[in-house]
């Protein structure tokens, strides 16, 4: 059988590589993506072959539409000639309106229905939705597809992205000192479903203030961004672009501050102690601070008296919580491969 896969985030390409691992033993896979800096570094970092098409379409609205559009003219022809049996992305709308309009049947990996405009784009099209457990049908159903045809796992996604094996040659940003290692992510700013209003900075000169004395990382997406960053918090912190795999950073981290979405929580089934700002609420950060993985705060000082709570204890109680949830999920994967033979 002949399968196209769609990547295009770094989480999508971390959850991408056991899929590829267990279907290209029987298989004939393509894999894709498209233009887009954190995407391609980690592609060359975890040695993943992808075929680049189109680009990342940016923050506003009419360019994104412009490489969308580019991007399924581009790509239809490839796939096309590829003539695939099934499509797995994980909520491409070049993928869906391709498959669609070629006649492939197409499976879809989601844990964001509050990604609005990519589940308009995407759900009506395809033939099978899977989703986490912990997040209710109705979530995706309103958007036009069946219950029937949502197919849930008994696991979040990050617990397939975090069993990854990672290079422990590669030198750390962190400075080789007795000092606490603070990791600090910046939430996603072009992505349609986020609001554009930053509230991390405050938070980042809040601990840059509290704790000069420690390590301090901020981890940036895009050039402007980082600039920004530099401009508020000077030299205090060490401002990086996502140059690193994410799970190398967090095994070297005593405390992650994210801003909910998917390394905040790969951070907390790790057992790293993980403050969530909330940048982006969706169900699976409700659900991590529900079972005590995750912290949930928005002000700079209450976050920075969490910090101190955390050193103080300096105790493996977020490792214990941690081990035991991740031992009562299920491999996503297994239903993939069983919905593929069906």
């Amino acid at each position: 059988m002949k399968i196209w896969i769609d990547i295009l985030t770094p989480k999508q390409l971390l959850f991408s590589e056991p899929i590829v691992k267990r279907l290209r033993v029987k298989h004939d896979l393509l894999c894709t993506s498209r233009e887009y800096e954190e995407v391609s570094k980690l592609s060359k970092i975890r040695h993943f072959d992808l075929m680049f098409v189109g680009k990342h379409g940016g923050g506003d609205k009419k360019t994104k539409l412009d490489a969308s559009i580019e991007r399924i003219n581009k790509l239809s022809k490839k796939i096309e000639k590829f003539k695939p049996d099934v499509v797995i992305s994980f909520g491409s709308p070049e993928a869906a309106r391709i498959s669609f309009g070629l006649g492939i049947k197409h499976i879809m990996f989601c844990d964001s229905p509050h990604a609005n405009a990519v589940m308009r784009l995407t759900l009506p099209l395809i033939q099978k939705v899977l989703i986490p457990h912990i997040i209710p049908k109705k979530e995706f159903s309103k958007y036009g597809i069946s219950e029937k045809n949502i197919v849930q796992y008994k696991a979040i996604d990050a617990v397939v992205t975090m069993k990854r094996e990672i290079n422990e040659k590669i030198a750390s940003p962190f400075k080789n000192n007795n000092k606490k290692n603070i990791l600090i992510r910046v939430e996603e700013e072009e992505a349609a479903y986020t609001s554009k209003s930053s509230k991390i900075i405050p938070i980042i000169q809040k601990i840059a203030n509290d704790y000069k004395d420690e390590n301090i990382i901020v981890l940036g997406r895009y050039t402007k961004q980082i600039l920004n960053l530099q401009k508020a918090a000077g030299n205090k912190v060490k401002i990086i672009k996502m140059s690193f795999d994410g799970k190398y950073l967090l095994k070297n981290t005593d405390i992650f501050i994210g801003s909910g979405g998917t390394m905040t929580a790969e951070s907390a089934l790790m057992g790293v102690p993980t403050i969530s700002y909330n940048a982006v609420p969706n169900i699976v950060e409700k659900f991590l601070v529900k079972k005590y993985l995750v912290k949930r705060e928005t002000n700079p000082s209450k976050i920075s008296n969490h910090i101190k709570k955390i050193f103080q204890l300096n105790d493996n109680q977020s490792q214990k919580r941690a081990e035991k949830i991740v031992n009562q999920m299920e491999d996503p994967i297994d239903k993939l491969i069983q919905i593929i033979k069906n």
